[in-house]
């Protein structure tokens, strides 16, 4: 296979899911509308549908209905069950459908397997992935387009990762996969179609290690998820005004590499966050507080930070483009982090 095979962020996952499950045998799939079941083949599969996106279509087909399990159309039962199956030997792979039913299975995640190492004494572990689906831009309303990872990133014994491109999106699935640890993994669904390299054997990306996506030497942009790709376009704009920009993406809220977002802000003097989440008690506001403590002595202007507007996601198209983070908002950040004019 060329070292330049390409596919796509939805594939990139459904491979990791499907060449780890074929590797290891006591690993299971479990969720909502993944696997249709008898009555609904097509086209040679028994399951037609593969989740709210079909990034799990034919997986059942080929792993077996045993293996990929529908579940009820209740978000507290299946992540229940997913919890107490995790602590049996079992590994987990459970799809959340959208990180806004995150409250419906908050008691069983948080409270449960986030806490059981520690009411355990270190004796107990929890094997459980959860892939959910989060951000805006598919005009797909307010309870379906939230960005809720800083929730999760509240919580301690949970780690969360972030993926933002297609290499990323397999090697950290399959790192939370065979993680001892409850892992939560934040699929943008705006990220589906986008393409890029990605081996086709098996390989991981460390949770807790953050990319240097483009070096640079006048301001630190730092990003998450979908944000990257923005960012990268206000680089373009930037440079051409003599700014040279280096864009740090963090890939997980935890764990964090503190060490990998210090050193460019040491590097740079200026420093810009942008999180599609809302403002307040948000991953920009965390890394901000970061920045603040760590390194505010190399710090040469203000902190920036670029998110959403502090209302819930609109439906409508024109108003979900000015609520979320845009190109021209990074810029005018990046102006007032490192005192410019545009």
């Amino acid at each position: 296979m060329s070292e330049e095979r390409k596919i796509t962020y939805a594939q990139a996952i459904k491979e990791a899911m499907v060449q780890e499950m074929q590797k290891d045998k006591d690993i299971i799939f479990i969720g909502q509308d993944i696997s249709g079941g008898a009555g609904r083949e097509k086209d040679g599969l028994t399951d037609t549908w593969g989740g709210s996106f079909g990034v799990s279509k034919g997986m059942s087909t080929l792993l077996g209905t045993n293996r990929v399990i529908d579940c009820p159309l209740s978000e507290a039962g299946y992540m229940g069950a997913a919890v107490s199956a995790s602590t049996t030997g079992i590994k987990v792979i459970s799809e959340l459908m959208f990180n806004d039913f995150l409250w419906l299975a908050g008691d069983q995640l948080f409270n449960g397997a986030a806490k059981l190492r520690y009411l355990s004494g270190g004796t107990e572990t929890c094997r459980l992935t959860v892939r959910t689906v989060m951000g805006g831009g598919l005009n797909a309303g307010m309870h379906h387009s939230q960005s809720l990872y800083s929730l999760a990133a509240h919580i301690p014994g949970i780690k969360v990762a972030i993926p933002s491109t297609p290499y990323d999106a397999k090697g950290m699935l399959v790192a939370a996969i065979r993680d001892e640890d409850p892992v939560i993994i934040f699929e943008n669904k705006a990220l589906y179609n986008v393409e890029g390299y990605v081996p086709e054997e098996l390989y991981t990306v460390p949770l807790g290690k953050a990319r240097i996506a483009k070096e640079g030497s006048d301001v630190t942009i730092i990003v998450m998820s979908r944000m990257l790709y923005v960012a990268l376009e206000a680089e373009e704009n930037l440079k051409k005004n003599g700014i040279s920009a280096e864009i740090i993406d963090v890939r997980s809220l935890v764990p964090l590499d503190e060490n990998v977002i210090i050193d460019s802000v040491k590097k740079t003097g200026h420093v810009v966050i942008v999180d599609e989440a809302l403002p307040r008690c948000s991953a920009a506001t965390d890394l901000a507080a970061l920045v603040a403590d760590k390194s505010i002595d190399y710090i040469d202007g203000p902190i920036k930070t670029v998110t959403s507007k502090p209302c819930p996601v609109p439906f409508s198209p024109i108003l979900e483009k000015e609520y979320l983070p845009s190109k021209e908002d990074i810029i005018n950040a990046v102006y007032e982090a490192t005192n410019r004019e545009g």
